[in-house]
């Protein structure tokens, strides 16, 4: 087979098994969840998800694994105490570059 059909083929499953989830989500549970520990769950799932997919990017976007872990330490810092998001994307990026900087000299 050629390697183009592959992607349409994964394309398809992926997006008919992201359709099956959804649907059987919908046909299963008509009722308002009211137990505290799933609506817990499902509120807290996408946050997790972003950040076990965002994590690894973050060390490994950067020339050294130090200067990723450092920027991640001042993200969380930033976001904890200001959480302004601009000032927080901003000191990470610096962080980076400093980091790099001091580093590679």
């Amino acid at each position: 087979m050629h390697s183009g059909l592959y992607t349409y083929i994964f394309i398809a499953v992926m997006a008919l098994s992201t359709y099956f989830c959804r649907v059987i989500a919908l046909t299963l549970i008509r009722r308002p969840i009211k137990n505290r520990f799933v609506q817990s769950f499902l509120y807290y799932v996408p946050y997790v998800t972003l950040a076990v997919m965002t994590f690894p990017a973050i060390v490994e976007a950067t020339r050294t694994p130090a200067a990723g872990i450092a920027a991640f330490v001042i993200g969380i810092l930033c976001a904890w105490f200001c959480g302004n998001l601009f000032i927080t994307a901003g000191s990470c990026c610096l962080t980076v570059f400093l980091v790099e900087l001091i580093l590679h000299i």
